[in-house]
């Protein structure tokens, strides 16, 4: 008998190829959301692996339910969804996805960065309002800010992060950076130094318990009168509640948020700015990243099939079950 695979949603063949005639494989529902926990709780104890998009809560409670569950593996980069302690005890393998949506993320902060600088969403509505036509044309009315020589300060600086460096310096941006490596690269600064001269902060930082809160009201206080914040990293890396009050009194220019610090539930006072772009958590997606990443999954469970360790393990389990 083959070892059962869930796949919390519904994706194509080709993107799970190394795992065709080897597991059977139970698919979320076609055209439809993604399985909820409920579901995936009541297949559990059949589960040989499981391949989540991020929005499954790997903790003791599944785990118990599944004692033939051998691998999660993530369709992300961040793991925040896993409690590893209770995997490495449980004998069971987590994997992520590092370097799989690096490229389509740093496109996307740009996505952003640009439309916030210009005013894209703006824009878009007066046109289709059909107010631009009763106006006509006003020069200065849309004027946005230019990107040339401003000081773009990226927190967390990975394959994302160094991605992103590239894009800001193609379009004439001073690249400043905040890390936990790197120190000898003139470019780093310290956070608080990083974030008193960025007229752009850009977040690319996992959600763990020093990130929670990394923006705070008294780092944001430290931050140029006028910048504009990304969030392309967790919801919860950035006081919500502290960056409504700094828009609402002017003190920042806009924020580009592709995260929430309670998902999908969206902070109200945000959601009335106009200076606020907002994205539903869609930063990576892009065919070609998510085709990748879905593919690099199988193979993790694929290698943990036969006997193996993950291609990229999150976990090391001190005895695990194989």
């Amino acid at each position: 008998m083959k070892p059962k695979v869930l796949i919390t949603n519904y994706v194509p063949d080709d993107h799970i190829e190394p795992l065709l005639g080897l597991a059977e494989i139970i698919k979320g529902p076609s055209g439809g959301p993604m399985c909820t926990r409920e579901a995936v709780m009541a297949l559990a104890p059949e589960l040989f692996g499981i391949i989540n998009q991020h929005e499954l809560t790997v903790n003791r409670e599944l785990l118990a339910a599944a004692p033939k569950l051998r691998i999660v593996a993530n369709v992300a980069i961040g793991y925040n969804n896993m409690d590893l302690a209770a995997l490495d005890e449980a004998g069971i393998w987590g994997s992520n996805c590092p370097g799989a949506f690096s490229e389509s993320t740093a496109d996307h902060t740009m996505a952003l960065l640009l439309a916030l600088a210009r005013r894209v969403p703006e824009a878009d509505l007066y046109v289709r309002s059909g107010q631009w036509a009763r106006d006509g044309f006003q020069p200065g009315s849309w004027d946005g800010t230019l990107l040339h020589e401003k000081t773009i300060g990226i927190v967390g600086f990975g394959e994302i992060g160094r991605a992103v460096a590239k894009r800001a310096e193609a379009f004439g941006m001073n690249v400043i950076f905040h890390s936990n490596r790197g120190q000898d690269d003139p470019r780093y600064h310290t956070l608080e130094a990083l974030l008193s001269v960025s007229d752009v902060v850009s977040l690319h930082v996992p959600l763990v318990p020093t990130t929670r809160h990394l923006l705070s009201e008294e780092r944001i206080a430290l931050m140029k009168h006028g910048a504009i914040v990304l969030n392309m990293a967790r919801g919860p890396v950035v006081d919500e509640n502290a960056l409504a009050a700094a828009l609402t009194s002017g003190h920042l220019r806009g924020a580009g948020m592709d995260v929430a610090e309670y998902e999908p539930q969206i902070h109200p006072v945000l959601r009335e700015q106009r200076s606020v772009v907002f994205t539903p958590h869609i930063g990576g997606g892009t065919f070609e990243s998510r085709r990748s990443a879905r593919l690099i999954c199988a193979r993790n469970v694929a290698e943990v099939i036969e006997g193996r360790p993950p291609i990229n393990p999150i976990n090391q389990p001190a005895s695990h079950k194989i």
